[in-house]
C-alpha cells in the first residue's frame, strides 16, 4: 500500500454541487455518496482547492438555448463539438451551490469555471478550447505544489478533464477513484475515462491508499 508525503500536494475537489447530486438538474447517480468520503480525505491534505461550475443562464452548452435541440444532442459551438446539457449550475442559484454536507472550512480557494457563454469548461484549469485559464495552474505552482489528487463530479467529464490538464501542466497527478462518480451518458463512460487517464499517465488509486 502506497503512502504519500503531502507537503507538496493539493487535493482538488471538483464540482460537488447540488445540481450534480441526485435530485439535481444534471444528477450524477450516487453523486451524494462521495461527500462523506471526500470529507474524510480532506483531513490528510494541507492544501485543498475546489472548482465550481458557474454558468450564466444564456450559456451555449444548455440545450434550452438551442430551439429544437434536447439534452445530450451534439452541436458545433463556435468551432468545438459540444454536448448539450440540461440547464445546470446557473450563477446564484441553489443548484450552483456546494452540497451542504461538504466540509469547506479548510479550502484555500475556489476556482469558478464555465462563465464564458461561448465555450464550455469541464476542466478546473482551462476552458474546452484552451483559450481561457482559470488561474488554478499558476496558483498551484506559486504554492510549490508538485502533486495533485483529484476527486469529485463527474468522473467522465470535469474530473477527467481536470486530471488530464493537471498532467499536461507537469503535475504528478492522481485520481482517487472511489471518491468520484460518472454521468455515464453512454454505458461504461466512467470506466473508459479511467482507462484513458491511466494510459495517459494519471495514477489511479483508492482513498485507502492515501
Amino acid at each position: 500500500m502506497m503512502k504519500h508525503n503531502y507537503t507538496d500536494a493539493a487535493l482538488i475537489v471538483v464540482d460537488v454541487q447540488n445540481d450534480f447530486i441526485p435530485g439535481g438538474a444534471l444528477a450524477v447517480a450516487e453523486g451524494d455518496q462521495v461527500v462523506p468520503l471526500i470529507n474524510s480525505i480532506q483531513e490528510k491534505f494541507d492544501h485543498i482547492i475546489a472548482t465550481q461550475d458557474f454558468h450564466p443562464v444564456d450559456h451555449g452548452s444548455f440545450a434550452a438555448n438551442h430551439p429544437g435541440k434536447k439534452p445530450y444532442d451534439q452541436i458545433d459551438l463556435f468551432g468545438l463539438t459540444q454536448t448539450l446539457w440540461p440547464v445546470h449550475c446557473v450563477q446564484g442559484t441553489e443548484g450552483s451551490a456546494f452540497h451542504a454536507g461538504l466540509e469547506q472550512k479548510r479550502w484555500e480557494a475556489v476556482f469558478q469555471k464555465g462563465k464564458n457563454p461561448e465555450v464550455d469548461s469541464y476542466s478546473g484549469f482551462f476552458d474546452n478550447a484552451r483559450r481561457g485559464a482559470t488561474g488554478l495552474g499558476d496558483y498551484l505552482k506559486d504554492k510549490g505544489i508538485q502533486k495533485v489528487f483529484v476527486c469529485g463530479l463527474a468522473l467522465d467529464y470535469c474530473v477527467k478533464f481536470t486530471a488530464m490538464d493537471a498532467l499536461s501542466l507537469g503535475f504528478e497527478t492522481y485520481l482517487i477513484s472511489d471518491a468520484t462518480r460518472a454521468v455515464n451518458i453512454y454505458p461504461k463512460d466512467g470506466e473508459k475515462a479511467i482507462q484513458e487517464m491511466a494510459e495517459s499517465g494519471v495514477n489511479i488509486l483508492s482513498s485507502k491508499d492515501l
